[in-house]
């Protein structure tokens, strides 16, 4: 399990290229409101992380409580993670696979997922070594992302982070 997901999401490992939010939701017993039919909207238009904030000020029509309740249960019914920053402010993206894990580019923010068998044999390697059960894990790899790697190029900016980051 990555942590940021349900856990009970990381029973498959399918992709889910076209998840329907809104049936997400309904799905789960909840109403869908024209403001909610508007936010789970603009989710779904993201190809990238955002921010709650930046809904926000994407949709001053749609109540920020409202905005903050649906990111809820869209997470809550799998429909998108939640990836915690170093800055504090959470970013969001529709999931698009079912157990997968994280990029985050320490210059820009964009945020990819990956899926990799290496990491989950790791896991059920640690799994065996330790007293107990796993019940989730977590794992971002923090890079600089292609196009940053490209633009810091161009610019004549150093290709590479500053060690300890």
């Amino acid at each position: 399990m990555c942590g940021i997901c349900p856990p009970w999401r990381h029973n498959m490992a399918t992709t889910r290229p076209g998840l329907d939010l809104l049936a997400s939701l309904e799905d789960k017993g909840h109403r869908l409101t024209g403001p909610r039919r508007r936010v789970v909207s603009a989710v779904e238009d993201k190809d990238e992380g955002f921010t709650a904030e930046s809904l926000c000020l994407d949709m001053p029509e749609v109540g920020r409580a409202t905005i903050y309740r649906t990111l809820k249960l869209l997470l809550d019914a799998g429909a998108i993670c939640k990836l915690p920053m170093p800055d504090g402010a959470p970013r969001y993206m529709p999931a698009r696979v079912e157990h997968h894990h994280h990029t985050v580019c320490v210059r820009c923010g964009a945020i990819g997922e990956f899926r990799d068998s290496t990491v989950e044999r790791m896991v059920r390697s640690v799994g065996r070594d330790i007293s107990g059960e796993i019940v989730g894990h977590r794992m971002e790899f923090y890079v600089i992302c292609t196009d940053c790697l490209e633009e810091g190029d161009r610019r004549g900016r150093p290709l590479r982070a500053p060690v300890g980051r």
